[in-house]
């Protein structure tokens, strides 16, 4: 009497074995094992009954470690659904701090410094003053050919119509006249506006100055709004809309670019709504660092948003790429995803391991800014691809093998990537010549840095902005018909019994 106790296919490696167990009733017991070698392409494996799926499934779980057992646990029947919970959870947590994500940037001056300048170190000491929290508006008019009566007038005009009443964060006496240039064409204004971590009163602010003077301004007259106010309110208003600017051009990009890849109308949506998770995460994790003294302002926090995205799209594309070809060989949707999270894992979490390492090295910059784009990049490369390990496995789950239609991976279907096509040849090429491929990979980008030799970095406001902003066209005028430093005043701070009549006289000798 005999049985066979046990049969299985290996796909994957490509061997067929079949352990057969005799046994005679007389004889103890005895097992032979035969193994052959054959290929099975997923074209030609045949359809496994459902009854098999549970076996394929707990196969992959027998082999993993602990350490694979949990990365894959998003991928069973009942940790999808834990994760998608959890996440849900943390979002809600989470979104009343994402929400004050904008409130906690420092766009104040100190920010774009180094950390160590004496000009920041005046900076701060300057706050402990009475009035020291405050910054000056400079509105200059000019005429060619000299100014008008007319033009004296109308500024006059301006100055009584802005300080009765004064706007919110205007400091006594307001708006006062300045001084004219020598050759009579020029004329400057001064204001002094209250910084206090609100910066919608100061843009509001400058922009009611500037209508004021625009509304009186007869024909003919140039009037702009500059200085330290200026400049920090047309960056505020930059900023203020490049965060949103950017999350459309990035979502409609990460849209064409996964339309392109899968042509599917169904698939996009899923790594979409797992990049909305680390965009929420992310902006809430940024206020907590922001809160605990790490200075982020509206330039890191564009960078920001533009990581999270790029990397997350990036993770997503070789878990989904992975998952395709498994779902190809494998009749159970969770064993492929568990397949493909332990072949595409150690990739994705290798490729944010590298980012994040030199993310941080940006710590150490001397630039305040640039100093807080480093852990906050670092945290949100970090939490783009936990999401992309953890809430994209379950939300393919979700959607199955019809994610992907009208070109839907069938079990047993064959990929056209897979055997032909252009990154197929590629592929091969680099396959066969892996030495000449990196030499000569090395010689090209070697080349492209070879213009940093040459390069001149520019510490000018005007450099700021790509586009004519009005306090670079007002510092422009007043480059023109004052000398330097009209609009912005050295402020010099000595120690208390500091002789100031030697400090006066240093001073003057510059």
């Amino acid at each position: 009497m005999s049985a066979t106790s046990s049969s299985a296919e290996a796909k994957g490696s490509g061997m067929s074995c079949t352990a057969s167990a005799t046994r005679d009733s007389k004889a103890s017991s005895g097992e032979i094992s035969s193994c052959t070698s054959r290929t099975v392409s997923p074209g030609n494996a045949p359809h496994r009954s459902p009854g098999a799926r549970a076996s394929s499934a707990g196969s992959v779980a027998r082999v993993g470690s602990t350490l694979s057992r949990i990365a894959t646990f998003p991928a069973t029947t009942w940790g999808r659904w834990i994760v998608l919970a959890a996440w849900i959870l943390i979002l809600v947590a989470l979104f009343p701090l994402a929400s004050k994500f904008e409130s906690a940037q420092s766009n104040e001056p100190s920010s774009f410094l180094p950390g160590a300048a004496e000009s920041v170190t005046v900076l701060d000491l300057q706050e402990k003053f009475p009035g020291g929290d405050v910054t000056p508006a400079v509105a200059v008019a000019l005429r060619e050919g000299g100014l008008t009566a007319a033009d004296r007038a109308a500024l006059g005009t301006v100055t009584a119509k802005f300080n009765n009443p004064l706007p919110e964060g205007v400091q006594p006496p307001g708006l006062v006249p300045g001084p004219i240039s020598g050759d009579g064409t020029a004329q400057l204004l001064f204001a002094n506006l209250k910084v206090d971590g609100d910066s919608d009163v100061l843009l509001d602010d400058v922009t009611t100055l500037r209508d004021d003077l625009a509304a009186a301004a007869p024909p003919g007259l140039v009037v702009k709004v500059t200085g330290p106010a200026g400049i920090s309110a047309d960056a505020i208003a930059v900023f203020s809309g490049i965060n949103t600017n950017l999350l459309l051009a990035t979502v409609l990009l990460v849209f064409i670019l996964l339309l392109i890849i899968y042509r599917s109308p169904v698939f996009w949506i899923l790594p979409l709504i797992a990049l909305g998770f680390a965009e929420i995460t992310v902006r809430a994790l940024g206020y907590l660092i922001a809160d605990a003294g790490v200075i982020v302002n509206g330039q890191s926090a564009g960078i920001l948003l533009v990581l999270v995205f790029g990397s997350g799209t990036d993770y997503a594309l070789l878990l989904t790429a992975r998952y395709r070809e498994e779902l190809r060989r494998t009749d159970d949707k969770h064993a492929a995803m568990a397949l493909a999270i332990t072949r595409a894992g150690p990739a994705i979490v290798a490729s944010a391991g590298t980012v994040i390492a030199a993310l941080l090295c940006l710590s150490i910059a001397e630039v305040n800014g640039t100093a807080g784009l480093g852990p906050i990049g670092a945290l949100g490369v970090a939490v783009a691809m936990l999401v992309m390990v953890t809430a994209l496995p379950a939300l393919l789950l979700l959607g199955g093998r019809w994610a992907f239609w009208p070109f839907i991976p069938r079990y047993g279907s064959t990929g056209s990537s897979e055997t032909r096509g252009w990154w197929r040849r590629v592929a091969d090429r680099v396959g066969r010549r892996p030495r000449a491929t990196w030499v000569t990979t090395a010689v090209i980008l070697g080349a492209c840095c070879l213009g940093l030799l040459s390069y001149s970095p520019s510490l000018t406001s005007a450099d700021d902005f790509r586009g004519d902003v009005q306090s670079i066209q007002g510092q422009q005028l007043i480059n023109r018909a004052f000398p330097a430093g009209s609009s912005a005043p050295t402020n010099v701070i000595v120690p208390p019994g500091a002789d100031q009549a030697t400090v006066v006289a240093a001073i003057n000798a510059t």
